[in-house]
């Protein structure tokens, strides 16, 4: 009787070992390219905070810009300057004695965001037959000309955070669970900074403090990995689409780096508000441009992340570890003494 030779068993392919990798990664692409391009194509203003001097120009910039903008009067265009530098609101508007329409602006909202109020104020003037006179009261640093900075420093944190979790989930039953969180937790202190140090002091590209540029990358890496590597741990192979659409596509797409917040639909605004990338983004914004208020509330946010996803990564690892004693306790009655000297301490302290 003659038998299979080695390499015919070897190249034996088993269907189901590439079908669901190749839906799955077919899957990301799709979504991935379908937010990306969709959030891209046609964003529409809404509710974007501008304060208007005066009562009467109130009444007419609500009038004709609509929902489109969040109107604050203010007494004077020093009071609206305040809350455009302390980021209350994207612009000022007034009007002056000669009939020219007075826009300062903060190009450090994000490009889109101001120019979408530079070109609703331009509409607004050419509807009533006046001029446009603008100044930009709190700009860009000068190598971040585009402001995306942000976004690249952010997605390229997240994705090396996202990798690293999932490597090491990948390599489990090589690295104990304590020496994985050590790493994790060791890796988004090097990263943090690594990239702080890249973006601030080296390129200048990004206008916050250096420790609050670190600290916030420290902690978007805590969340990223922690929160990746909660969602592997519980939920297997599916975990790693999961974390791939809600971290490294849905929360860089919807973070408020490429496109303004309030350019951004009400669903994507919602996942804004809860993702860790939008939470570092505001706080970006706030402690380089503005008066600092967003960055506590953004901070919260990461904390959660890294917290929660490190809460459940450890849970699972004691419920393994339980369900690992009590299959030896049934199996080797003989070796329950040793066993539970070994299993004493807390899976992730072992």
């Amino acid at each position: 009787m003659s038998e299979n030779p080695p390499e015919a068993i070897s190249t034996r392919t088993v269907h189901s070992a590439w079908i669901a990798p190749t839906l799955t990664a077919l899957l990301i692409g799709m979504v991935f390219v379908a937010v990306y391009v969709g959030l891209q194509r046609a964003p529409e203003p809404d509710s974007i905070p501008v304060a208007v001097v005066g009562s009467s120009l109130q009444h007419q910039v609500a009038a004709g810009l609509g929902d489109r903008v969040d109107v604050t009067e203010v007494d004077s265009v020093g009071a609206g300057r305040r809350l455009v530098q302390d980021g209350t609101t994207v612009g000022v508007l007034a009007v002056d004695a000669a009939g020219t329409v007075q826009l300062d602006y903060a190009s450090a909202a994000g490009l889109s965001e101001s120019g979408a109020v530079r070109a609703m104020t331009q509409g607004f003037a050419k509807a009533a037959h006046l001029k446009v006179r603008e100044s930009d009261t709190v700009p860009l640093v000068r190598y971040d000309s585009l402001g995306l900075v942000s976004f690249y420093v952010i997605f390229g944190v997240t994705l090396s955070s996202f990798i690293l979790a999932q490597a090491l989930s990948g390599n489990a039953a090589r690295v104990r669970l304590r020496h994985r969180l050590l790493i994790m937790v060791g890796f988004a202190v090097l990263i943090g900074i690594a990239a702080a140090v890249i973006a601030g002091p080296v390129y200048g590209a990004v206008k916050v403090p250096f420790p609050a540029l670190a600290g916030v990358l420290v902690l978007l890496s805590a969340a990223s990995a922690f929160g990746t590597k909660a969602l592997v741990t519980w939920l297997g192979s599916a975990g790693v689409g999961i974390a791939v659409l809600l971290l490294t596509v849905a929360g860089n797409a919807t973070s408020g780096a490429s496109i303004g917040f309030n350019l951004l639909p009400k669903w994507a605004q919602l996942l804004s508000d809860v993702l860790p990338q939008g939470a570092a983004v505001r706080a970006l914004q706030s402690a380089g441009y503005f008066d600092g208020s967003a960055v506590w509330q953004s901070v919260a946010v990461l904390a959660c992340w890294a917290v929660i996803g490190f809460g459940l990564v450890v849970a699972h690892g004691e419920r393994t570890a339980r369900n690992r004693r009590r299959s030896d306790r049934s199996g080797h009655p003989a070796h329950l003494a040793a066993i539970a000297r070994r299993t004493a301490a807390p899976a992730w302290v072992r």
